[in-house]
């Protein structure tokens, strides 16, 4: 049985409704797998909690950046909240040790389990707007994500990374960035890719994801770093 008071004492937000706090666990996996012990799922809770979440960054965007224009604070917004940081900082903040999933989804810690992660994030926020207040959600969400803001901003991650370096590379080495995967390995739900970005015939840098998708994203990002075009 998953003690849930840990994680309360860990975040120091202590529940009214404990069953809703659980309920911010629970994936539907779980209840097609128990389904007497007639609990509901946190897809709802979801729901909220995105659009919780959503107005929290946006408020803090809006505030903290009044130059940017609304393309601007929509790229970095998208930038911050999505399911690759969003798990991450689920990680980081024991969420993973307290999913409640069928016995096939617990296996699996590849790019499902950081869906998962990012959604019970969300979840959890919407039950802390719930049982508490926007006030103590808002806190959560400002100590919890909104501190990578500034690596985003100041490192331009907010702008595809892929469209920016071949900005960067037809503009200053009149070429056209190609990708080219370097290794691949892991069994179907669980793939990672290792990808490289080329200038012409040469590697400038790699990138590892979970899809080819990602890796490019990182080998781009990476790409720009060698080459200093993030200032």
């Amino acid at each position: 049985m998953i003690n849930f008071a840990d994680f309360e004492k860990k975040t120091k937000i202590i529940f009214k409704d404990k069953n809703l706090l659980r309920q911010a666990f629970i994936h539907r996996s779980y209840i097609n797998e128990n389904p007497s012990e007639g609990l509901s799922h946190n897809e709802r809770l979801e729901f909220l909690g995105d659009a919780v979440l959503e107005l929290i960054v946006t408020d803090f965007l809006y505030k903290k950046y009044p130059n940017y224009t609304e393309g601007d604070l929509t790229a970095v917004r998208s930038a911050l909240v999505n399911a690759v940081i969003i798990s991450e900082i689920a990680s980081k903040i024991g969420l993973n040790d307290y999913l409640l999933l069928s016995k096939g989804e617990a296996k699996d810690n590849g790019k499902a389990r950081q869906y998962i992660l990012a959604n019970t994030y969300e979840a959890y926020v919407g039950a802390i707007y719930l049982d508490q207040s926007y006030e103590v959600a808002n806190k959560f969400v400002t100590a919890s994500l909104l501190g990578e803001t500034e690596e985003i901003v100041n490192k331009k991650l907010w702008r595809d990374a892929k469209s920016l370096v071949q900005e960067k590379a037809q503009e200053f080495a009149l070429v056209t960035p190609a990708y080219k995967v370097l290794n691949e390995s892991g069994p179907d739900h669980d793939k990672h890719f290792t990808v490289g970005i080329l200038f012409g015939n040469t590697m400038i840098a790699e990138g590892k994801g979970k899809s080819k998708q990602e890796a490019e994203q990182k080998a781009a990002e990476a790409a720009l770093k060698v080459k200093n075009w993030l200032e």
